[in-house]
């Protein structure tokens, strides 16, 4: 039984740790996202600064900053798709932590049933050994 419980605590750990890892790799994914929206937006204004141009329905607004505006925007974008992506990861890691902490306090109870078993034994044989004791005298 112990085996069993043991390799189900660790599959459980293995679990909690993937999930926790996947959230760690999308929240990563949306600060670079963020990142290069924020250096697009830079280089987006140093053009428009450039040009002296800044309304984007000009005639003669920057192609360079029309796609970069585009591009900022679908960087912007996928950072908020990441977002419900990232919820839902945040959502099956703690499931996945929950799962962990039944299967814990399962092993624990299971251990300490196991213990209060033994102390009954022990307590029993050391009760036979008073009662020999005394009958001996």
């Amino acid at each position: 039984m112990k085996s069993r419980s043991e390799s189900l605590i660790r599959l459980k750990k293995f679990n909690v740790d993937e999930k926790r890892r996947q959230v760690m790799q999308i929240e990563m994914m949306i600060a670079d996202f963020e990142r290069m929206a924020a250096e697009l937006d830079q280089q987006i204004e140093i053009e428009q600064t450039k040009t002296g141009i800044s309304d984007v329905a000009h005639f003669a607004y920057s192609t360079f900053a029309k796609a970069a505006l585009q591009r900022r925007d679908n960087l912007l974008a996928s950072a908020n798709d990441m977002r419900s992506k990232l919820e839902a990861a945040q959502d099956q890691l703690a499931e996945a932590l929950e799962d962990l902490k039944k299967v814990e306090l399962l092993d624990q109870r299971e251990h300490q049933r196991e213990k209060e078993e033994q102390n009954k034994i022990e307590q029993a044989e050391f009760d036979e050994i008073a009662r020999q004791r005394f009958r001996n005298r």
